[in-house]
């Protein structure tokens, strides 16, 4: 059992090879003393949701085998996470760590007896907080709106109103040549859905394809609406993929141009060169200058650079942006004839 990243065992304060039933132990043990209505220390909030992923990883078989595997890392694809048909295995926690909650606890918040007792629970057992969860509400649950009524001194739920999860967003990082060409991508998620009884949640995967269109600019999003972890207590989130650049060996973006550092040499900026400027295309063009390059000059060749997104059979350019590489040294003699030949 290799450990990279988080030990989800460990967060649970259970060991490897623990039964189902131990881990749900764990979690309900781990979760009520995380709690952020029950504890009010600064990393309540975010221990809270650290077990929930725990939970959420090794109470589902097919997780749980991939992170005892291969750790947290190969889980959110970072070693050994390709499948075939270029899909990835990129699992990310996108769900609501109240939602798991109130979800374990069947739809009500067990903090409830103490939170809303004004005298009118008697027959609550105030030792235990699991006595009065039949009818508790779901007051001071993160993200949820209840709405509740007073009747024979108990809180009675009324309605709920769903409310949709925070979208849940990855970065799509692409190279040049496929923002060039355009492509397809195909991305694997795992996530819940309701079962027919509206109480329960399967794991479902699913793949995703994302069609890059011919030129699309960083930071393009695309949104695959409700994707996310289904609850019976909300609408699930919308996943958003965000175009992201991959760093290229030769070029720099720069919008529809791209940019390609030049470099000559002292000689060859005085005296005149040929440039041969490779594309994206993996064609070379020649380039002549008789002028003298200085360092930082820009030579645009037109229609050389990336697709223009609103008007793809067009083009950028390709932009040549020169350094000049002065010699570390020169002989005396050469000295004496460059302090001749160069103007003062």
């Amino acid at each position: 059992f290799v450990v990279m990243g988080k030990d989800y065992y460990k967060v649970l304060g259970i060991q490897k090879g623990a039964s189902d039933d131990e881990i749900k132990k764990a979690y309900r043990k781990q979760a009520l003393r995380y709690h952020p209505d029950k504890n009010k220390s600064p990393d309540a909030e975010e221990k809270f949701k650290e077990i929930a992923e725990a939970y959420d990883v090794l109470s589902d078989p097919k997780k749980k085998d991939v992170y005892d595997k291969f750790g947290e890392e190969g889980l959110k694809g970072s070693s050994g996470g390709s499948g075939p048909n270029g899909t990835s295995f990129n699992y990310t926690f996108h769900g609501d760590p109240h939602a798991m909650f109130a979800e374990f606890f069947g739809g009500h918040n067990p903090f409830d007896s103490f939170f809303t007792r004004n005298g009118g629970d008697e027959d609550m057992d105030i030792d235990d907080p699991f006595a009065g969860f039949g009818m508790g509400g779901m007051g001071g649950m993160g993200g949820f709106q209840r709405s509740f009524t007073r009747m024979g001194g108990r809180n009675m739920r009324e309605g709920i109103v769903k409310k949709q999860d925070p979208p849940v967003v990855h970065e799509l990082k692409v190279s040049l040549e496929e923002i060039f060409a355009g492509c397809t991508k195909k991305m694997k998620i795992s996530h819940r859905r309701l079962n027919p009884d509206g109480r329960t949640t399967r794991t479902e995967d699913k793949i995703l394809t994302i069609e890059i269109k011919r030129g699309w600019k960083e930071g393009t999003k695309i949104t695959f609406p409700k994707e996310g972890d289904e609850t019976p207590t909300n609408i699930p989130a919308d996943i958003v993929f965000v175009v992201k650049d991959k760093a290229h060996h030769l070029f720099k973006r720069e919008g529809s141009d791209i940019t390609y550092p030049a470099k000559v040499t002292l000689r060859e900026a005085l005296c005149g060169c040929t440039v041969n400027a490779p594309t994206l295309e993996g064609k070379t063009i020649p380039v002549s200058f008789k002028d003298i390059i200085k360092p930082g000059m820009k030579r645009r060749i037109s229609g050389e650079g990336l697709p223009l997104p609103k008007c793809p059979e067009k083009r950028g350019d390709l932009v040549l942006e020169f350094e000049v590489k002065f010699p570390d040294r020169i002989p005396q003699s050469s000295r004496e004839v460059l302090s001749q030949v160069l103007p003062a």
